[in-house]
């Protein structure tokens, strides 16, 4: 954990959460963590600065269903930060905002977690055993990049690839042929 986190957030332990104790104190905490500690997210990225930051909150809760009048426990968990991608156009770095705000419902076993999240429209998963929060940050953050990394204006000249100039060529004169059609509407006699 960084020395950015509070008092509050040293008391527990976010790589093995005891979520339902924590629902039930209804803390919040926020934080930053150093973006190099996600090392499956860093894979992605062309650099990393040692100053770049992961800025997160956390917050949790227990509500009791309206129906049923059972509680359930809570997490709300938010992150952001901004990572250097690869421009598939360029392909020179482009900096991308990353984040996501999320509510997660949490259940006694992973299989009662797998049966619920199929119905629920929240995430539903187990607090047994105890949820590391910066995995699940760095799992949301991961399906929070782009497919296909670009800028909107590229900052270098795009260089075509080979044949893009013949196929692109080929689709304009194509678009500028008449329909195959456009001759038999002369054809047509007035009545």
């Amino acid at each position: 954990m960084s020395s950015t986190e509070s008092e509050s957030a040293r008391r527990w332990n976010l790589r093995r959460l005891d979520v339902q104790a924590f629902a039930r104190a209804a803390v919040v905490l926020d934080g930053e963590s150093p973006l190099s500690d996600f090392e499956r997210l860093v894979e992605d990225t062309v650099a990393v600065l040692e100053s770049q930051t992961v800025k997160w909150s956390l917050r949790g809760e227990v509500r009791k269903d309206a129906s049923s009048g059972e509680a359930s426990v809570w997490l709300l968990l938010a992150a952001e930060t901004c990572v250097a991608l690869k421009c598939q156009r360029c392909l020179e770095p482009v900096a991308h905002p990353l984040g996501f705000e999320q509510w997660f419902r949490f259940v006694a076993t992973e299989d009662q977690a797998a049966m619920e999240d199929e119905d629920a429209e929240e995430d539903v998963l187990a607090w047994d055993p105890r949820p590391n929060l910066f995995e699940l940050m760095e799992d949301e953050l991961l399906m929070a990049m782009p497919m296909v990394p670009m800028h909107d204006t590229c900052p270098v000249p795009v260089k075509s690839q080979a044949g893009e100039e013949e196929l692109e060529d080929k689709v304009v004169a194509a678009t500028e042929k008449p329909h195959p059609f456009a001759s038999l509407a002369s054809l047509k006699k007035p009545h």
